[in-house]
């Protein structure tokens, strides 16, 4: 049985703006170093569904194929890449999706504006967008520990349109608790309540992963039957 986050509730100043409303933030220590930190009303809903739009519409969405345990796959959602010139090129997958510039997307500067100035301290220099088109559309257990990344990754993921189940979920270690050498795959499905987390991500949300988050955790987005409408999702991200 799956449990649900028990966030500890904080209220604080997400703007430097001082006329700016304070927006809550729940923030939970998963332990050993790693951090999520969930703003639910991170934009207004007017100012999201005008980002919506314009991403919907204006982002050049490709839908690749990806290479998974050895077999390819087209990948279960639309995907767009936009870094600085000059970053260590990104491949996950197998595949190495081309980097447009932020010059081409104006917006994109202007969501992470909003990010830099909700997480003083942290500094992004790319974005991966991820369209769901409908609830067969998907992505698979992961972790985002590419090396590019460095060791402790801070992962900025905006969501727009559609509510999505994102589930977190603790990193099988490569020996099971008798020593066996059971799959991983089998360890997963006998994870304890405690190791296993789910938000539902809201319009116009802010959820961040901070720490070693990524190294000890894994996360997806599962297909949901009855999420008929677009989900769009930008995660942030600083290659080094």
């Amino acid at each position: 049985m799956m449990s649900v986050l028990k966030l500890k509730a904080v209220s604080e100043s997400t703007n430097s703006n001082p006329n700016d409303t304070a927006k809550k933030r729940q923030i939970v220590d998963l332990g050993n170093g790693s951090e999520v930190i969930y703003i639910q009303r991170f934009l207004s809903s007017d100012q999201s569904w005008k980002w919506f739009d314009y991403l919907d519409k204006q982002i050049p969405w490709t839908r690749p194929t990806i290479r998974v345990f050895g077999k390819c796959f087209l990948q279960p959602r639309d995907s767009c890449y936009v870094a600085t010139p000059g970053l260590t090129e990104l491949t996950y997958s197998g595949y190495q999706p081309h980097a447009y510039s932020w010059d081409d997307y104006p917006v994109l500067k202007d969501i992470l504006d909003a990010v830099h100035k909700a997480l003083p301290g942290s500094s992004f220099n790319s974005v991966l967008l991820n369209r769901y088109k409908s609830g067969n559309d998907c992505v698979g257990w992961h972790a985002d520990d590419e090396k590019v990344y460095g060791p402790t990754p801070e992962i900025a993921s905006v969501s727009f349109g559609c509510e999505r189940e994102f589930i977190l979920k603790k990193r099988p270690s490569k020996k099971s608790r008798d020593g066996s050498d059971e799959p991983a795959s089998k360890r997963l499905k006998k994870s304890s309540p405690g190791d296993q987390h789910s938000y539902t991500l809201k319009h116009g949300s802010l959820l961040v992963m901070r720490g070693n988050t990524q190294r000890d955790w894994i996360h997806s987005v599962p297909k949901r039957a009855k999420a008929e409408a677009t989900r769009i999702n930008l995660t942030f991200r600083l290659v080094f």
